[in-house]
């Protein structure tokens, strides 16, 4: 290496190091206001969504999109769907997003413009698996990649929509989605890697230390890291993977006192909850 070009890597060494160190220092001062109720500086909207925009981009290239997408068919499933989940947030063509959504930072976009712009592949990713720290959830548990596409083919449309159209559409359409996936699985053994994804879904690592989940510092439960050599569940109940079905669907029902709450856990999500839960043991989360 030359000198030159040793000089120009370790003052590029030299600047990363200076603007970790710069950025840990804001962190550490807590210059950056995280409130709800300001929006994100300029710049710093632009970066996340710069970065946003190409994540996606990168994750959605390889998804083929169906051929009938553009059907009335597609779209008028994809209202039912929207209208149930989606609508709270976003809105619709003359139809204002609930309350809760004016809280929101970054704001919920306004999806009328993301079903002329965006490519439909990413608009099912983003639907299917979401976004981190912007509210928006995955629903690729909630709804099958049928019932995504459906709703990527009504996001697609809502830009032709008046909002006359779009009322006469509703009023056609079912008022509920005519089941729900998680009640709706055929009945199985419990899956190890199954319940690792239930116990995120079912926001357990906010209430629990669990060994592989990034969560809360502080927890109001006790921690599940020895949970698979444990003799009883809850101090009442012997630690078998039945008895934690039912104290994972009920459990109140065996400790009135306990402050663990009622979640609608499915049966399928709590035989693979307490499938995952018996492979937890100290020593190997140590």
């Amino acid at each position: 290496m030359t000198i030159r070009l040793r000089t120009i890597a370790i003052a590029g060494l030299a600047a990363l190091v200076l603007a970790g160190a710069a950025g840990a220092l804001v962190a550490w001062l807590g210059v950056y206001d995280v409130s709800a109720t300001t929006q994100h500086t300029d710049p710093v909207y632009k970066l996340l969504d710069y970065a946003m925009r190409r994540s996606v981009q990168a994750r959605a290239r390889s998804i083929a999109t169906p051929g009938d997408l553009d059907t009335p068919r597609r779209a008028e499933g994809g209202l039912v769907h929207y209208r149930a989940w989606c609508i709270q947030c976003h809105g619709a063509p003359g139809v204002a997003p609930d309350p809760l959504a004016f809280g929101l930072t970054p704001a919920p976009a306004n999806l009328l413009a993301s079903g002329r712009s965006w490519p439909p592949g990413e608009i099912f990713w983003i639907v299917k698996h979401g976004i981190k720290m912007s509210g928006m959830p995955a629903w690729a548990w909630r709804l099958s990649d049928e019932e995504i596409w459906d709703v990527v083919a009504f996001v697609r449309a809502m830009p032709r929509l008046a909002p006359v159209d779009y009322e006469t559409m509703a009023r056609r359409a079912p008022q509920q989605p005519a089941r729900d996936r998680l009640q709706a699985a055929a009945a199985r053994a419990g899956e190890v890697q199954a319940g690792r994804q239930a116990t995120a879904r079912y926001l357990c690592a906010t209430c629990h230390t669990i060994p592989g989940f990034v969560s809360a510092q502080h927890h109001v439960g006790p921690p599940l890291d020895g949970m698979g050599t444990r003799s009883f569940i809850a101090g009442v109940l012997p630690n078998t993977p039945q008895n934690m079905v039912r104290f994972l669907q009920n459990p109140k029902a065996i400790d009135p006192l306990s402050a663990m709450p009622a979640l609608g856990v499915t049966e399928q999500d709590a035989r693979d909850i307490a499938a995952f839960l018996g492979t937890l043991d100290k020593v190997r989360s140590k």
